[in-house]
């Protein structure tokens, strides 16, 4: 076993799923629902609720999944999405470092949820122990086109209802 992959998982997964929950039910300092829908409303992501619900559950629900090693790639494809909706909507206009407020860490992230799903969950998971564990490159590059596309939609929905909302 591969201490280093079981480790990452966890731990990369628990910060996804404390993420998630700031923004649904306010837990560990976080705005909630409200106040995450106020800030999807001032980030064009209209409406705000549904967008600050879909947020919070990709991040809460995929953060638990990736730490248990659960449904892997369905994981890490609603963790990119979240990460590439960020880089978009957030930090892209501040450039590349965190520093400044910018997508360093976003892509950090990406990076270290498409090299799980490439080397799997591994043995001590929920898919190793269903002996499901999708692995390797084609796995990786579907889960990255997959957020990709996930974010692309969410953010075209999203000025669609603005456009909407204000005619």
């Amino acid at each position: 076993m591969r201490i280093g992959r079981l480790l990452a998982r966890v731990f990369i997964g628990s910060l996804f799923f404390a993420h998630g929950t700031q923004k649904l039910f306010g837990w560990f300092g976080g705005p909630g629902i409200e106040g995450t829908s106020k800030m999807m409303d001032s980030l064009e992501m209209h409406p705000g609720r549904r967008n600050a619900v879909a947020a919070g559950t990709s991040e809460a629900a995929g953060g638990a999944m990736l730490a248990t090693g659960a449904l892997t790639p369905l994981a890490g494809a609603a963790l990119v999405g979240t990460m590439a909706t960020a880089i978009r909507k957030v930090h892209a206009e501040n450039g590349f470092f965190a520093s400044n407020g910018g997508y360093e860490f976003n892509l950090a992230l990406i990076a270290s949820l498409l090299a799980m799903i490439d080397g799997g969950p591994g043995p001590l998971s929920i898919d190793g122990a269903l002996g499901i564990e999708c692995t390797g490159g084609a796995w990786a590059l579907a889960t990255l086109a997959a957020g990709l596309g996930g974010s692309a939609l969410a953010i075209a929905a999203g000025e669609h209802e603005a456009r909407r909302e204000g005619a």
